[in-house]
């Protein structure tokens, strides 16, 4: 029996993909003893295509609901957070998506508390007829609290960040210090 034959005739080892009209997509391979690189492989048909990425992504940036994206898309979330673990592309659009969503959505909770909201009430009679209406206006209060504690944290955090640059406005000052601390210990 010849090398890679089996059952037949049969080849054993297949080769190149059969199908010529399978798109290739290039994939992390496991790495093996040699420590391989990504390879080129036949797209699966009910594999993750850039559409149902971009998609994804989307619906996440709108909903901030990995759920709701998953479902969107018709994949179950392990599939999505698989797809998040093994691929860093994607984990970064990801977290991107969610970041714009959380934007809008403090944007719409900053208008809320600045403009207020409206609820109408209706109250009908037995027949089905409007028997009176209301306008309820209020501010959310709360939210106005947790958005003004939150951009207080977020500027801290910027001006905490903006100290440590090295081309800060503090940086030759903060080098100064640094050296004179260099020239004690060395004892010039």
């Amino acid at each position: 029996m010849a090398d890679g034959m089996k059952d037949g005739g049969k080849s054993r080892f297949g080769g190149r993909a059969q199908a010529p009209d399978r798109i290739l997509v290039l994939e992390n391979g496991q790495q093996g003893f040699a420590g391989t690189a990504p390879q080129m492989r036949a797209a699966r048909k009910d594999g993750w295509t850039p559409q149902l990425r971009r998609k994804f992504l989307e619906t996440l940036a709108i909903t901030c609901n990995v759920s709701e994206a998953a479902r969107t898309i018709g994949r179950n979330l392990s599939t999505v957070y698989y797809l998040k673990q093994r691929d860093p592309a994607f984990a970064r659009a990801w977290k991107q998506a969610l970041n714009i969503g959380h934007e809008e959505l403090k944007t719409l909770m900053l208008r809320q508390a600045l403009f207020g909201t409206e609820e109408e009430e209706i109250v009908l009679d037995g027949d089905g007829v409007v028997k009176s209406r209301k306008i309820r206006r209020g501010h959310p209060h709360m939210v106005q609290a947790t958005l003004f504690r939150r951009h207080v944290e977020e500027a801290e955090a910027q001006e905490r960040h903006e100290m440590e640059r090295p081309d800060g406005e503090d940086a030759v000052e903060r080098l100064r210090i640094a050296l004179e601390l260099v020239r004690k210990r060395s004892g010039a």
